[in-house]
């Protein structure tokens, strides 16, 4: 039986690049026919120049009906389908989120700069939770608190924790200082799931083992129960088609970057890369299907990355 491609959407981020310059934006992507729409170019004067990459571009992408929910790094924003602004949500205690994902009638946030998790109901358009992760003498803990008050945690980005992803089984995060995916659960106990290689991105439990972004190697990895693995090599291109190579100083950006992860049917595994790059790995047969490449502009990196719920 043949199988049907999906359509996806995807967010860019941009490092090291100018005021007035793009910093990313957002794409749809048609894998049948191998071609991609950016519909946002996220170019904004409230963006902070100070550091690379910190505050620029778009991240974490959730749905809600009709509602497209993206995050910026201080803000989520509500697009209609025709990638019109409709609202938008501060909070005192959202900084350099990351990724997104939702649950019920909640989304979930990184907030990498607190080392938080935050809640936005749904229904009220309100952050009304949130939990900080700690590590002390060895052992993970961490509390709530309610950031519609002034009284939760100070900035802290000791763990830098970049995913986010719920369940009923519980909250899994981690970070590329966790060096493990950690699980709370509903008394918010925290334990450690299995351990991760520093840097990872998008590490998540699916089926009966995890997946992530193995970004230190420029791979992405899927590791069931019994610790057997399949890894992919991320694409890279001829170093002579790459634009604005070594433009940035912090060798942030550079080839094989992986980040962005979704799958597919329970078979396809979807992973972002830089320069800005998608590409669908089949588990089943251990081939790479295809890839297709929004930008050869090295500081133009996939951040977040889901599966078009929509009809095309």
């Amino acid at each position: 039986m043949e199988i049907k491609l999906p359509t996806l959407i995807a967010t860019s981020v941009v490092r090291g690049s100018q005021q007035g310059e793009s910093h990313g934006g957002i794409y749809v992507v048609d894998f049948e026919h191998r071609t991609g729409q950016q519909h946002v170019d996220w170019n904004t004067s409230s963006i902070d120049f100070e550091g690379r990459g910190a505050d620029r571009g778009l991240r974490g992408i959730a749905f809600d009906d009709d509602d497209i929910f993206v995050a910026a790094s201080d803000e989520l924003y509500r697009y209609n389908q025709a990638f019109e602004i409709q609202e938008s949500f501060r909070n005192r205690y959202l900084k350099h989120c990351h990724e997104i994902c939702r649950m019920d009638n909640r989304l979930f946030l990184t907030s990498t700069g607190f080392d938080c998790i935050l809640a936005f109901n749904l229904d009220t358009g309100e952050f009304d939770w949130g939990f900080q992760l700690q590590r002390a003498l060895g052992k993970w803990s961490g509390y709530t608190f309610d950031p519609r008050t002034p009284t939760g945690p100070a900035p802290v980005n000791d763990l830098h924790i970049n995913m986010v992803h719920v369940s009923e089984s519980g909250i899994f995060l981690s970070g590329l200082k966790t060096g493990a995916l950690l699980r709370v659960n509903r008394k918010w106990d925290v334990s450690i799931v299995c351990e991760l290689p520093p840097g990872t991105h998008n590490a998540r439990p699916w089926k009966d083992g995890v997946l992530f972004n193995d970004t230190a190697a420029d791979c992405v990895r899927y590791v069931d129960r019994s610790g057997a693995e399949k890894a992919f090599k991320i694409l890279t291109y001829d170093e002579s088609d790459i634009q604005f190579a070594g433009v940035d100083d912090s060798k942030i950006a550079r080839q094989g970057f992986g980040r962005g992860l979704t799958v597919f049917q329970d078979r396809f595994v979807i992973g972002g890369s830089s320069p800005s790059t998608i590409t669908i790995y089949d588990l089943d047969t251990n081939q790479t299907v295809g890839s297709v490449n929004l930008s050869m502009d090295i500081r133009n990196a996939i951040h977040g990355l889901e599966v078009w719920p929509y009809s095309t």
